[in-house]
């Protein structure tokens, strides 16, 4: 019965401690959400994007690559012949139909790495809800960036930071002596 009454009275000294925060200014750790976002990490993977050359010309080509390496089979890729006199990628083909099922989607990313275009790109949006399933199958026209933001932002995931003068010095130090560039 005593070890009850004294466990109690940890929990209460406990919550006491955190309800007054001993004497610190008090902090909220919610977000207002609609207005303020949570900042996301710079290798956060997203709603897909497909990327456009600088010149507008989509990346995609048509291989399906993306659809074979996807573990959960989310990805639907009809490829169609290009036109020479008007063409919509750079490829002897280009993506017709392309499909992604978001309900599907496991987000791991291996879509991405498996283009050989670098066209398929995990972006930063996250905010995809709505009222039936259907909404959840995108196809080109809502994944494709606009012309205006096609060379801005490129695979924002693959930029490394930066290195520590630590690292430097490890680095320096194996390669020292050795015939490495």
């Amino acid at each position: 019965m005593f070890k009850d009454i004294s466990a109690f009275g940890k929990g209460l000294k406990l919550t006491f401690k955190h309800l007054f925060m001993a004497g610190k200014p008090f902090r909220p750790v919610t977000f207002n959400y609609p207005e303020v976002k949570r900042p996301q990490s710079p290798r956060f993977r997203g709603v897909h994007k497909l990327q456009r050359h600088p010149d507008g010309l989509e990346r995609c080509v048509g291989c399906s690559l993306c659809s074979v390496a996807c573990p959960s089979d989310a990805i639907f890729v009809k490829a169609a012949e290009n036109d020479r006199e008007k063409p919509v990628s750079y490829g002897e083909r280009f993506a017709e139909i392309y499909q992604i099922d978001m309900l599907r989607c496991i987000f791991c990313g291996f879509c991405e790495e498996a283009c050989p275009e670098d066209a398929v790109v995990l972006g930063t949006e996250w905010e995809i809800a709505h009222a039936d399933r259907n909404s959840f199958v995108f196809d080109k026209t809502e994944m494709i960036v606009p012309k205006s933001e096609a060379a801005t932002n490129f695979r924002p995931a693959l930029t490394w930071p930066k290195q520590s003068a630590l690292f430097e010095e490890a680095k320096n130090t194996w390669t020292a002596g050795r015939d490495i560039q």
